[in-house]
């Protein structure tokens, strides 16, 4: 099961992640559906965790919230030190940039972007040096050296979600969410994101996070938790 801790382990340095009683309704009413209900969980920072469960275990829905794309109904939420269930929306977008990576099936890139610009812009945003070499230099690295100046509607589905991914690593964030990487790509590119993932999870002493149904990546994750409707129904440590 999740792991409950008191209050006073918030402020625990070696925790990247810490929820506890974290629940997500959608909708009011008649019509509310609860979609997590209840979740403790704590992860240590550096860890890899495997997120797995079936279709509409909640699992999408949780990363949304860990990450702070989404905002839980009740329970407590810190990350990476910042309590996110009290920040509104801007301190929350503040606190991702250039410290939290998230890879999503849908890839949100900008359409009028080309594939360089996608990648260099938010590491603009964040004020980090050299940020156009970074982003051709993490382009290269996913395989996509060669298609900078492209634009998304100008690339397959597997080379936009190379983009997104280029994107969610090259700022070195401490935290990287990933839902499904590999799901839009050949057999032999998703074990080279999958490689390049793990190393710079390294390289960054990154904490990461995967949805996935591959039961070979799941295993090289250091740790599996499983969902099912809305609640975490295993836990277990390599």
């Amino acid at each position: 099961m999740g792991v409950v801790t008191s209050p006073d382990h918030f402020a625990a340095p070696d925790t990247a992640i810490l929820a506890q009683d974290l629940r997500l309704t959608l909708g009011s009413g008649a019509s509310a559906v609860e979609i997590l209900k209840g979740i403790d969980l704590a992860v240590p920072r550096g860890q890899t965790l495997a997120l797995l469960g079936p279709s509409g275990s909640g699992k999408s829905s949780l990363m949304a919230v860990l990450c702070g794309l989404e905002r839980a109904s009740s329970g407590t939420l810190h990350v990476a030190g910042q309590d996110f269930a009290g920040l509104d929306e801007d301190a929350l977008a503040r606190a991702r940039r250039g410290r939290i990576g998230v890879v999503l099936q849908a890839f949100h890139l900008l359409p009028t972007m080309t594939a360089l610009e996608n990648v260099s812009t938010p590491l603009e945003l964040a004020g980090m040096p050299d940020a156009r070499a970074r982003a051709e230099a993490e382009l290269a690295a996913v395989g996509l050296g060669h298609r900078l100046s492209h634009y998304p509607a100008q690339l397959s589905g597997g080379e936009q979600q190379r983009v997104a991914i280029a994107r969610a690593l090259a700022p070195r964030p401490a935290l990287v969410f990933a839902d499904e990487p590999t799901g839009n790509l050949d057999a032999g590119t998703g074990a080279a994101i999958v490689d390049l993932l793990f190393t710079r999870r390294v390289e960054a002493e990154a904490t990461l996070l995967i949805i996935t149904h591959d039961a070979n990546l799941a295993r090289q994750c250091e740790r599996v938790v499983t969902l099912a409707d809305g609640r975490i129904a295993s836990d277990t440590h390599a």
